[in-house]
């Protein structure tokens, strides 16, 4: 695989539009796409409007999440560079930051609606996956995302000299990571639909719980390939802490979940 030419589309009188930023627009696209066409079809208990009028503050919550955890996560970087905090376009956003602005948004919204936050939640899983799966791609463009050096023929992916991590300088091909974890997100959401989502008398909040499992095991597969960690606590990546954390949430509320029921 080769790295692409540029991560701008175009630009015109110093305005710029990146591949970056579409792919993110695409991917969220998407996702609303999913969530509705599942909803109106599998799950008629939920009402579509209402999800629909919850997507503009979730996705809001969700982005600033999704940024705001990752600039915490390098403030030692972002500390002397202020300015760039919000340049979404550069890149730099944290899936782990997303969930949780997301979740933490929706669960006010539902609250205050009065309305069961583990249904919609469900809802919401189904379009994580293949949101994540297309908005990976954005890493492609950004050059960033990528494993350690890779030297299997059809996969190995190159990498220019700019952006190769320190130490790295003389290899050229890495593992393309952000890849793996795209068709991992597919094969989340293939399990979540055609699998979980059959099981009979299935609960509120299992799809969502499940999602957190699944996707988190095997983020932390995929994060032992790669090069960016942002931080390590005690040796180790901060990505394996929240994915393991994740893991830990999903699994106590399946536990709660068929506990109440």
């Amino acid at each position: 695989m080769q790295s692409p030419p540029s991560s701008v589309i175009v630009s015109i009188n110093g305005f710029s539009i990146h591949y970056y930023g579409l792919i993110m627009f695409c991917a969220i696209a998407a996702g609303i796409f999913v969530m509705r066409s599942i909803a109106k079809k599998y799950y008629k208990d939920v009402n579509t409007q209402i999800l629909l009028d919850m997507l503009p503050p979730i996705i809001l919550c969700a982005i600033l999440g999704a940024r705001l955890y990752y600039v915490f996560m390098d403030w030692e970087y972002f500390s002397s560079h202020l300015s760039e905090i919000f340049a979404l376009w550069h890149g730099g956003i944290s899936i782990h930051g997303a969930i949780l602005g997301g979740v933490l948004s929706g669960f006010v919204y539902t609250k205050i609606k009065k309305i069961s936050f583990l249904k919609y939640a469900d809802i919401f899983a189904y379009g994580l996956c293949i949101g994540q799966a297309i908005g990976r791609f954005g890493n492609y463009f950004n050059c960033e995302a990528f494993g350690k050096p890779c030297s299997i023929p059809f996969i190995k992916l190159f990498i220019p000299l700019q952006y190769r991590p320190y130490g790295y300088e003389d290899y050229e091909y890495f593992h393309p990571a952000f890849l793996y974890e795209s068709l991992w997100d597919i094969t989340v959401f293939c399990i979540l639909f055609f699998v979980i989502r059959k099981i009979p008398r299935i609960n509120d909040g299992v799809i969502f719980f499940a999602y957190l499992i699944l996707y988190s095991a095997g983020r932390i597969a995929i994060e032992t390939c790669r090069l960016d960690s942002v931080l390590n606590i005690a040796g180790i990546e901060i990505a394996h802490i929240a994915s393991v954390l994740l893991i830990l949430t999903g699994i106590a509320g399946l536990v709660c979940v068929y506990k109440k029921s």
